[in-house]
């Protein structure tokens, strides 16, 4: 279960202090996925680093399984926009990366590894470099590299906004399947609303600067079959745009 209780978190900019996010409060399920939209410059990148454990000046509360973020105790997994791939590994050495890193030790899962491999479509690309490989095979290797590492949070800022739409809803889908074999407590930062529908079990919406919390939506669509072509999609992309739109107005 990840927990937020009041937080507050504020910076200094040529001498004078501002504030980033207000008064944030949100608990996730065990498990559960979570979309965070809202307008740029309101603070989803800096929830996210405090999340990760890298902002760690606060105040409030901020917990995974009850206990405060330690990212030396827990195992958090992070997709940047760019993937974070090192361009002087190939795909088998990043995908093994953060394993390596948190475990200290040569001790891989061998066969969770191929799994993941075969499943997001990476065999036959395992010596090559990120230079070599499309977006979307990037993204893959990114994906592949997380859920090996089997963290306690995956964390995910608009991992998907470089990719062209085919390839965007491809990977979604591939996300997907990774996911419901894992059940890992996910939060992903999107501007694209029918990714929020597509990939939250639960949609936030942030409004203002500094960022607070505007409304929290349990998504029911999530996991319909087909959602794409369903009609009440569609329908709620239209209503979540209006909430958005009125709600950044103000």
């Amino acid at each position: 279960m990840i927990q937020i209780k009041n937080l507050n978190v504020n910076y200094e900019a040529g001498g004078e202090r501002y504030a980033a996010l207000k008064d944030i409060n949100l608990e996730l399920a065990a498990g559960e996925t979570c979309a965070i939209i809202g307008p740029s410059g309101c603070g989803k990148s800096t929830l996210l680093k405090v999340l990760a454990g890298i902002i760690k000046k606060y105040d409030g509360v901020v917990e995974i399984n009850g206990q405060p973020i330690t990212p030396s105790q827990q195992r958090i997994g992070f997709i940047p926009q760019n993937y974070g791939l090192l361009p002087w590994k190939n795909v088998w050495e990043n995908i093994r990366l953060g394993v390596k890193i948190k475990n200290k030790k040569n001790n891989d899962d061998l066969e969770g590894l191929d799994f993941l491999i075969q499943q997001l479509g990476l065999a036959g690309l395992e010596n090559r470099y990120p230079g070599e490989l499309s977006g979307g095979q990037q993204q893959r290797v990114a994906l592949a590299r997380s859920f090996l590492l089997k963290p306690d949070l995956l964390l995910m800022d608009e991992p998907f906004s470089a990719l062209d739409a085919m390839t965007r809803e491809e990977i979604q889908n591939v996300f997907l399947l990774a996911w419901r074999k894992s059940s890992v407590s996910t939060i992903l930062v999107t501007h694209n609303v029918e990714e929020a529908l597509y990939l939250g079990q639960k949609i936030v919406i942030l409004s203002g600067i500094p960022g607070t919390i505007s409304q929290v939506i349990d998504n029911s669509l999530f996991g319909v079959e087909d959602i794409r072509n369903h009609r009440d999609f569609f329908q709620l992309s239209l209503e979540l745009r209006k909430m958005i739109k009125e709600d950044w107005s103000r």
